[in-house]
């Protein structure tokens, strides 16, 4: 029979943490969780998340707000402004209505002068990232 190991510890918020190993998983009691990862080459960013990323930067230069108060006033992280900015990020409706109201403009006016741009898609068709552990079903007889 396996026996459970049972350890515990207080950490800094006075909650107890238990974390529990098995001395033996021959027998399947907590089987292993595995996740696979596909890792892609990083693929080039859209063109319109390109112009999209230029034109938030223009028109924040034109208002003289940096970064960290462009991202303070719309309710997101500078590092997300910026990799918005860099066209890597791909910003939700709301998050794009934000900056639009932090930078004193409307969704039409950001959108005005892309018009222009490629609206073709680009790289493969994206694919569902999260994969299911795998499990090993064995029967108890």
């Amino acid at each position: 029979m396996d026996q459970l190991k049972l350890n515990c510890r207080v950490n800094a918020t006075l909650t107890v943490v238990f974390t529990a190993s098995l001395i033996s998983r021959q027998v399947g009691m907590l089987p292993t969780m595995t996740v696979k990862r596909f890792t892609s080459a990083p693929t080039k960013p859209a063109p319109i998340s390109i112009a999209l990323g230029a034109r938030i930067k223009q028109r924040r230069h034109e208002v003289e707000k940096s970064q960290e108060t462009l991202a303070f006033e719309a309710h997101v992280d500078r590092t997300y402004i910026s990799s918005i900015e860099r066209g890597v990020a791909n910003p939700s409706i709301e998050t794009l209505a934000n900056i639009c109201y932090a930078l004193n403009l409307t969704l039409a006016e950001l959108f005005e002068p892309l018009g222009g741009v490629s609206l073709a898609p680009t790289g493969e068709r994206r694919a569902n990232a999260a994969t299911p552990p795998e499990i090993k079903r064995s029967r108890f007889r």
